[in-house]
């Protein structure tokens, strides 16, 4: 059998890959992370597949449960929010799957970042504006930040900036920015991305914090702060440009 790590995206149900929805579709054994995956996604499992909610189970009881199934010679769609390459807990689950000897795959996901992007209508990496994309938290009680990864070392390179979980320290992220970004940069925040209740705002760092308290958001939202928010007149890539069309003749 095979434990099946599956990026369920952003929140829209349709926003997922023809592999992901094919896996949960029949997969006998679902585990997905509570109220952050469609309940769309996960009512498209077989009728009489096992299907568990793991936001109140501990570390252990989800590796049981994987394992478990192993024994049993039944594959397993384990459903995550987003995309499982950044912050969503595959580490530690793959870690104790490869000390039981338990085959794991995973399936890529649209991660919220993309999925803000897509809501901003905004390309991230800008020609001559930005080609670099920092991809960020905030320190918090349960996950504290490595050494030199604080917002203020990061920013010194004012690539495009996406804070994720970050919502709640807006004013620590704006305060750790502005230096380096200048307090006229401009800023969005995207809450619930591609979801129903999608929430944008549009600002600076000068005008951003005030916006999220008065709109009261807290929680799944990205910040994303950076020149290529509102780029204009910047050159076409080269891939496309008159310059390439010449060369190529």
């Amino acid at each position: 059998m095979t434990v099946h790590f599956i990026g369920a995206g952003p929140g829209a149900a349709d926003l997922v890959t023809v592999r992901a929805q094919r896996l949960i579709a029949q997969s006998p054994v679902c585990l997905y992370a509570g109220s952050l995956v469609p309940a769309e996604l996960i009512e498209s499992c077989p009728e009489h597949a096992e299907v568990t909610n793991t936001a109140r189970l501990s570390l252990d009881r989800i590796v049981d449960l994987l394992v478990d199934a192993d024994r049993r010679g039944l594959d397993v769609a384990r459903v995550h929010s987003g995309d499982p390459s950044i912050y969503s807990a595959v580490a530690e689950q793959a870690r104790r799957l490869d000390a039981a000897g338990v085959d794991y795959d995973i399936v890529p996901g649209v991660p919220a970042f993309a999925a803000a992007a897509a809501a901003l209508r905004r390309e991230l990496t800008v020609p001559g504006v930005s080609q670099t994309v920092v991809l960020t938290r905030v320190s918090t009680l349960s996950t504290s930040m490595p050494p030199g990864e604080d917002l203020h070392s990061l920013a010194a390179s004012r690539a495009t900036m996406v804070v994720h979980l970050g919502a709640h320290r807006i004013e620590q992220i704006v305060d750790e920015l502005a230096d380096a970004y200048g307090w006229d940069c401009p800023a969005a925040v995207v809450a619930y991305a591609s979801w129903p209740g999608e929430t944008i705002l549009r600002g600076t760092l000068e005008t951003i914090a005030r916006q999220v308290r008065d709109t009261g958001i807290t929680k799944t939202a990205v910040v994303v702060v950076g020149r290529a928010l509102a780029a204009e007149g910047f050159p076409d890539s080269y891939l496309y440009s008159a310059a390439r069309e010449r060369t190529s003749h």
